[in-house]
């Protein structure tokens, strides 16, 4: 396999940037191992516009952007889902612009509907002010978007489609530079899998990432990160094979090559491709799906 990954990309901090007809970025300066160079957030429209995923709360990146826009008036916040760097700016920016948030919800919301509670991680205190669902438009009056459910990387993430397919943005779900930690009880592998058979029916033409550059060949991108995932239940099933039948085990094994400080988030992608496997009846266990769990092969 071979992920075209995009890790190449133009950019300056503070600096609101034109990157296609109608959509711009900024990027936050929080650079990490889980955010790239930092957490994208777009602007959608101009004169009246929609922020799209705010950030964390960086006083520099707030200020930035308000003025960026002092000209304009911001009028809608968009949220893809509420990790920590994503969504907690956008009650500062909802204080300054009195512009309405929209998401699928609160944090786990999308497990809650099922009465899975989901442990805290996230941005706890972020409510909606409007709730919106799959196949919702949100409207301006120089633009509007469709919404995307896309649960799997958190079980309330929302993309948001611009018109004719010409761009989709598709927060932590599809990320150019890297693959998305998936981990329960959030994060749902069954789900991100459909997820991305739903991406890849779609046929947008760009797809733009919260970290990372634009993927302008999604076809081929998407394909790769669904067979990648595949790939990485057989090596699960190999590892049971040879006798590594805990989770930790096969994280020593399957990720020998990656600092080891990533080992704990690479378990819970492998807790997720588990609860897959035997949800799906490849894989069985006594008792529930945990770390500590004994795997067999059926």
């Amino acid at each position: 396999m071979a992920i075209p990954f995009v890790r190449e990309m133009d950019f300056e901090y503070g600096v609101l940037q034109d990157v296609a007809p109608g959509l711009r970025r900024m990027v936050v300066k929080n650079p990490g191992g889980f955010t790239f160079h930092g957490t994208n957030t777009y602007v959608i429209g101009s004169g009246e516009v929609a922020v799209v995923d705010p950030g964390p709360r960086n006083e520099n990146h707030l200020k930035s952007l308000t003025k960026a826009l002092s000209t304009e008036s911001i009028t809608h916040i968009l949220l893809t889902h509420t990790h920590m760097d994503h969504s907690p700016a956008a009650k500062p920016l909802k204080e300054n612009s009195g512009a309405k948030t929209y998401a699928y919800g609160p944090h786990g919301a999308g497990k809650l509907d099922m009465g899975i509670k989901v442990e805290e991680g996230g941005d706890m205190e972020f409510v909606p002010d409007v709730a919106v669902r799959h196949g919702d438009t949100i409207k301006g009056k120089s633009w509007e978007v469709e919404c995307v459910y896309t649960p799997g990387h958190t079980s309330n993430h929302m993309c948001f489609a611009l018109p004719d397919k010409t761009g989709l943005i598709t927060g932590d779900h599809v990320m150019g530079w890297s693959t998305s930690v998936i981990g329960p009880p959030d994060g749902d592998m069954k789900d991100y899998m459909a997820s991305l058979d739903l991406l890849v029916a779609r046929g947008d033409k760009t797809l733009w990432p919260a970290h990372g550059d634009a993927i302008r060949d999604p076809a081929p991108f998407l394909r790769e990160f669904i067979a990648h995932r595949h790939a990485r239940e057989v090596q699960i099933s190999a590892c049971i094979e040879n006798g590594l039948t805990d989770i930790r085990a096969m994280v020593k094994s399957m990720y020998a090559d990656v600092d080891e400080r990533l080992h704990r988030p690479a378990a819970m992608s492998v807790l997720a491709h588990l609860q897959n496997m035997v949800a799906t009846g490849r894989v069985r266990c006594e008792g529930d799906v945990t770390l500590d769990t004994v795997y067999r092969n059926t």
